[in-house]
């Protein structure tokens, strides 16, 4: 069989870390492993040097709470929302803003993801194989601009920067009794000349959730159905993840990482529908409903680069493969009662299977060139080639029966939906940087090149080619030791989503409205601003606050093509039909016969619109030294946030943005023990969406955890956390409407309120340095 590069190169890793040789002298600088897992003091956040304002977190700043994944740890960071269920935390919406205008790196390198909006699905990547992350406010000619809302980049394990080993076992026990495990081992020290890090993680992924429908009418009117609900999320995440670094004589070094992380996951809902609000018999019955999603995705990247001093200066080039792959067989079976009968009798038996197949890929090399000028100044220039291929298919199959008791016919024929996205991208920049003084200063240029080529199943074709000059500056004044000020100008770009370029048409896609996608769509575009304010608090600690503000043009929303739908249309041949039925012989001069006047259209998307971003971040982390209290940290983080976006029905927020995010949270060391234990209590506002035949008010409860620990000697520590003590529930309201001038008129189709809820999880983690 065949084996995977990267499964080859890990399996080299950990075969060589269990050789390990004695650690050369660039060893003696890398950070010992038994100081992360077993440690001494509290971790606060970083103060960076960079011009760019740039927040950094440890590892070790999330560790207390034994964090899963990338999502639990961003949870805990300014500005930070999620729009997810309970206890998921996946798309991560700086600023409140879509996943999709959150450039996400994973040691600085793009990376492609599930989301039709081009996001990455952060609790994919296991917290354990995390050095830091970075929040980058602000764009720079140096990095790609597709940070309308800001940069994530997760920076894995280095192994020049840490030495040693650790093994991770512990487990999860979850609200209704069932445990999942959590393994993990890290390896790392000289081998090869150079210095190798490889790392492995199993954790078990369990999410058990209640949820209560109750639909009526519209607000305040008629009592319709309820639904009760179950859904059960099960799986287990595999990762590994390797780095090599190795000096190539005085004036070159080698180096390079991989990551791959596999998700198995079973989802499995099952719903009842009743007549009642609390009735729960059979009389009362309208539908049983069941559906299971079996989920397959994997994702891989690979980067290598080599650093080396010539012409002049000092120079760097690096390729990158990065791969996501879908495989999803989704299949949802209701039983329907018909409730014009008392009791409810039979009426239908039907069945829809999906299979969704994703495939992206991604390949880049890059080339910058560094050199300082006569000035002081430093200048920097390179370019950056990338190329994205994004292959998806969905297949679809319904069934049914209207036999009582019969099984459903086998899922045997599919309607198959197919679409390949190919973008090509050459992207020159020019960059300088330099201090005079107290001041420190970034300015630079980037021109971003994009040629789009979508393709269908049935032979459709459509080219796009769009480029965009995207300025920046920064300028950091360090006011004192302790304070600085920083200023930030930056112009970004948010490329389409993958469905909006899509131009297979979907039938009921909003409501009764069908949509088709444009493949000729330009990107949006953005000038941002930041203000910030820092100031250290003696050693540790560190407190600032940042205003931001975006210009957004070419917006791209829903669109009326002004084509009829197919309901439309279905519609009107129906009441032909039945005039017809009821006036043999007559034709379109008759009086009576029917007019066609559609109520539901195909939409599309397009550039039509402009919007504003705008908020304040506050944030604080500081041991209570001047309280006589040094072995207590206090982390406390406040976002407000708001924008504004004017669509077919007047002005709104960008969709599900919250109105507020905070996190209070504090650590307290007993150090003549060993122990330490801690809080942290967060809570973010109400989220509007507004769309075509659908408008949702989205609020969550407030997420409290706890943990507390205890070390023994300097190499092992036992930790117990809880997570989702307060039993947070997620509250839904959903306006439903069929067309847009029902939503216009207000004439509801529907009116829904939901509540989604989930239980406490305790985690017991033990760590062994060695």
């Amino acid at each position: 069989m065949r084996r995977h590069p990267l499964c080859l190169a890990l399996s080299l890793a950990l075969a060589s870390s269990a050789v390990l040789a004695e650690s050369a002298d660039s060893a003696d600088q890398a950070r010992q492993l038994d100081t992360i897992v077993v440690q001494s003091e509290i971790t606060y956040r970083d103060r960076t040097e960079a011009t760019v304002p740039t927040l950094s977190y440890d590892l070790e700043f999330f560790q207390r709470f034994e964090p899963l994944t990338v999502g639990d740890m961003l949870k805990r960071v300014p500005s930070m929302s999620f729009v997810s269920d309970v206890l998921e935390f996946d798309g991560a919406r700086l600023r409140g803003l879509d996943p999709g205008y959150t450039q996400i790196l994973i040691n600085g390198k793009k990376v492609p993801g599930a989301g039709d909006d081009r996001s990455f699905f952060v609790d994919r990547i296991p917290a354990e194989l995390v050095e830091r992350i970075e929040i980058v406010r602000s764009a720079s000619a140096n990095r790609s601009g597709d940070a309308m809302a800001g940069t994530l980049n997760i920076v894995l394990r280095d192994a020049y920067e840490f030495d040693g080993a650790y093994l991770r076992a512990g487990g999860m026990v979850f609200d209704d009794g069932e445990v999942k495990p959590s393994l993990g081992a890290v390896s790392s020290g000289a081998v090869a000349g150079g210095r190798l890090l490889a790392g492995v993680n199993m954790q078990g992924r369990y999410n058990p959730k209640d949820k209560l429908s109750l639909r009526y009418n519209e607000p305040n009117g008629d009592f319709d159905n309820r639904e009760d609900q179950s859904d059960t999320r099960d799986g287990t995440d595999y990762s590994a993840n390797l780095s090599f670094n190795r000096e190539l004589g005085d004036a070159a070094k080698f180096s390079m990482d991989g990551v791959f992380v596999r998700t198995d996951r079973e989802e499995r809902e099952h719903s009842e529908e009743f007549n009642s609000l609390a009735g729960t018999s059979r009389d009362n019955l309208l539908s049983v409903n069941d559906q299971l999603e079996d989920i397959d995705q994997r994702n891989y990247s690979i980067g290598a680069e080599v650093e080396f001093v010539a012409f002049g200066g000092y120079n760097e080039i690096s390729a990158s493969m990065a791969n996501f792959s879908e495989s999803t067989v989704s299949t949802e079976e209701e039983v329907g009662y018909d409730d014009d009968d008392t009791p409810p009798s039979f009426d239908a038996f039907e069945g829809t299977r999906e299979l969704v197949d994703i495939d992206d890929k991604e390949y880049g090399i890059e080339f910058e060139h560094q050199r300082s000028l006569s000035s002081g100044a430093e200048l920097e220039f390179g370019i950056d080639y990338r190329n994205k291929q994004r292959e998806s298919a969905l297949a679809v199959s319904e069934v049914d029966t209207d036999e009582e008791g019969a099984p459903l016919p086998p899922y045997s024929e599919f309607d198959l939906l197919d679409a390949r996205i190919e973008e090509r991208r050459l992207d020159p920049y020019l960059m300088m940087v330099g201090t005079a003084g107290a001041l420190s200063w970034e300015t630079g240029l980037r021109y971003e090149t994009t040629e789009v080529e979508v393709s269908t199943l049935g032979g459709d074709r459509f080219e796009n080619d769009f480029g965009e000059l995207l300025p920046s500056a920064h300028l950091r004044w360090d006011v004192s030791d302790a304070s600085r000020l920083t200023a930030s100008l930056a112009r970004t770009v948010r490329r389409p989503n993958f469905n909006f370029l899509n131009p297979t048409e979907l039938e009921g896609e909003y409501g009764d409205n069908d949509f088709v996608g444009n493949p000729l769509l330009e990107p949006e575009t953005a000038w941002g601003v930041d203000f910030g304010f820092e100031h250290r608090l003696g050693r540790q600690g560190v407190v600032g606050v940042n205003v931001f503000y975006r210009d957004v043009s070419d917006l791209i929303e829903i669109v009326n093509t002004g084509e009829p739908s197919a309901e439309s249309r279905d519609d009107y041949e129906d009441d032909v039909e039945d005039f017809l039925d009821e006036n043999p012989g007559a034709d379109e001069t008759t009086p009576g016969y029917p007019e066609f006047d559609p109520e539901s259209f195909v939409y599309s998307a397009a550039n039509v619109g402009d919007g504003s971003v705008y908020g304040v971040e506050f944030d604080l982390s500081t041991p209570l030294t001047a309280l006589g209290l040094p072995d207590t940290g206090v982390f406390v983080n406040y976002s407000w946030l708001d924008s504004e976006v004017d669509d077919a029905l007047g002005s709104r927020t960008f969709n599900d943005q919250a109105q507020y995010v905070y996190n209070v949270g504090f650590i307290h060391d007993l150090t003549d023990i060993g122990m330490s234990f801690g809080l942290s209590y967060r809570k973010q506002g109400e989220a509007y969406s507004r769309l075509l035949a659908e408008e949702v008010t989205t609020t969550y409860g407030a997420d409290l955890e706890a943990f507390v620990e205890k070390r023994f000697g300097e190499h092992l520590s036992i930790r117990l956390t809880g997570s989702n003590l307060l039993d947070a529930s997620k509250d839904e309201l959903f306006n439903k409407f069929n067309t847009l001038g029902e939503q216009i008129d207000r004439d509801f189709d529907e009116f829904e309120i939901e509540t989604e809820s989930s239980g406490p999880v305790y985690q017991l983690i033990a760590r062994y340095a060695f």
